[in-house]
């Protein structure tokens, strides 16, 4: 089981709001996540990887590719209180799910 967040790398986010936007997109998607896959993942450590997006289309592509293989994930969307304009998207949480399932969706990018 794994989950992988993508955060766009063309925002300029400071380390800690970085952070923040990937655990609420973490967070996000496990709540989607069935009650027996949630379980598996936690039992199994929850493996999550962290990947670099260059654009926010990269985030949508990605999470239409998600939604239509079924798997649990959520694009976050920052409410505009400190560095960014809300409704800025700034990452996607793919999973948890299989690694394979989110390899599948996810593989080609890099490791942030």
């Amino acid at each position: 089981m794994k989950q992988a967040i993508v955060a766009r790398t063309d925002l300029g986010m400071g380390t800690g709001k970085l952070a923040a936007q990937v655990a609420h997109a973490s967070l996000k998607a496990y709540e989607k996540a069935s009650a027996d896959t949630q379980r598996a993942w936690k039992q199994g450590g929850q493996k999550k990887v962290v990947l670099k997006a260059t654009d926010e289309s990269t985030l949508y592509e990605l999470a239409e590719l998600a939604k239509a293989d079924g798997l649990p994930q959520a694009v976050i969307r920052d409410a505009g209180h400190t560095q960014l304009e809300p409704g800025t998207s700034t990452t996607l949480a793919v999973g948890p799910a299989s690694e394979r399932r989110v390899d599948a969706i996810t593989g080609e990018l890099s490791l942030l």
